[in-house]
C-alpha cells in the first residue's frame, strides 16, 4: 500500500501510526503539544522512535467529549499538517470524520484518512477519499454498545462501511480497517474483540490496532492513563501475531521494539 511517498508492506510487516493530539483536552495527553513547537518536537521525536505515519488529531473522541465546531477544528489541524509537509519527509493522517475537516486537510497535505465512524458519520469524508485518491482507515463504531451477537453484528456494521466505501468510488488497496477498541464497545467487548482480531482481518483487508492507553487497559489493570505503557505493549504483541499491518500509539519506541521482538520470534519460530 503506498501512503504518501512511501510503500507498506502490509502483508508481511507491522508499522506505527504516531499519535498528535492537537487538543487542549484528549483523554491521554489533551495540552502536551498544542503549540506549534511543541507538535513540531513531538513529531521530530516520534520520526527518531521510528513512526512511519503521524496521525493528527484535533478533536477530542473520549468518552464524554464536547464536539467542537468545525472551524475550530480546522485552525487546530491545518497549520500543523502544513508544518508537518513542509518540514518533514513523513505520511501524515487526518484523524476526522467530519467532510469540511477532511478536505481542508488534505488541501493542506494529508496523506490518510482516519475516520472513527467507518464513513457513517458524513458521507462526504468517502467522496472525498475516492476524490483525493488517498488511503484510509474505516473504523468500527456505533451509538451503543447494545448487540444481539457481537462479532456477528461487528462483522455487519464494518460490512455496511466498506458497501459505502465501495459505492462512493475508494480502492479496496486504499482501505484498511480499525476494530475501534474503546468506541461504542463494553469493557468485555474490547477485549473480547482484540482477542479476535482475526474475524476482521478475514474481511480481507489491512488491520489497524489503536488500543494505546485506552480505558479497556486502565479497567484491566486499574491504572490511569499515564501508566498503560505497558498494558498497550502487550495489545501490540497480540496484534502482531494476529497479523495487524499497523498499530497507532502514543509511545512509539516502547511498541516498535515489541512489534520487531514478536516478528523475530514468529520468522524464527516459523521455519
Amino acid at each position: 500500500m503506498k501512503i504518501g511517498n512511501r510503500m507498506f508492506d502490509v502483508e508481511h510487516d507491522c508499522y506505527i501510526m504516531g499519535i498528535l493530539n492537537v487538543t487542549p483536552d484528549s483523554f491521554s495527553d489533551g495540552g502536551k503539544w498544542n503549540s506549534m513547537e511543541k507538535a513540531r518536537q513531538h513529531v521530530a521525536d516520534m520520526i527518531d522512535q521510528g513512526t512511519s505515519i503521524i496521525d493528527v488529531g484535533g478533536e477530542s473522541t473520549r468518552p464524554g467529549h464536547v464536539q467542537i465546531s468545525i472551524e475550530e477544528e480546522i485552525q487546530r489541524v491545518v497549520p500543523v499538517i502544513e508544518m508537518i509537509k513542509k518540514e518533514f519527509d513523513i505520511p501524515v493522517s487526518i484523524d476526522s470524520y467530519k467532510g469540511e475537516v477532511v478536505e481542508a486537510a488534505l488541501k493542506a497535505g494529508a496523506d490518510f484518512v482516519n475516520d472513527i465512524w467507518g464513513l457513517k458519520y458524513d458521507y462526504k469524508v468517502a467522496e472525498l477519499i475516492a476524490r483525493y485518491q488517498v488511503p484510509c482507515c474505516l473504523m468500527h463504531n456505533r451509538e451503543k454498545a447494545e448487540y444481539n451477537n457481537f462479532l456477528d453484528d461487528f462483522c455487519a456494521d464494518m460490512r455496511e462501511s466498506l458497501a459505502i466505501a465501495k459505492k462512493a468510488g475508494i480502492k479496496d488497496e486504499q482501505i484498511i480497517l480499525d476494530p475501534g477498541v474503546g468506541f461504542g464497545k463494553t469493557y468485555e467487548h474490547n477485549l473480547i474483540i482484540i482477542h479476535h482480531l482475526e474475524r476482521l482481518a478475514e474481511l480481507g483487508y489491512p488491520v489497524l490496532l489503536a488500543t494505546s492507553r485506552k480505558s479497556v487497559i486502565g479497567t484491566a489493570l486499574d491504572l490511569p492513563s499515564d501508566q498503560r505503557v505497558e498494558g498497550t505493549v502487550v495489545t501490540t504483541v497480540l496484534g502482531v501475531e494476529k497479523k495487524a499491518a499497523f498499530v497507532r500509539v502514543h509511545d512509539v519506541k516502547e511498541n516498535l521494539r515489541a512489534i520487531r521482538m514478536t516478528q523475530a520470534i514468529l520468522r524464527e519460530g516459523n521455519v
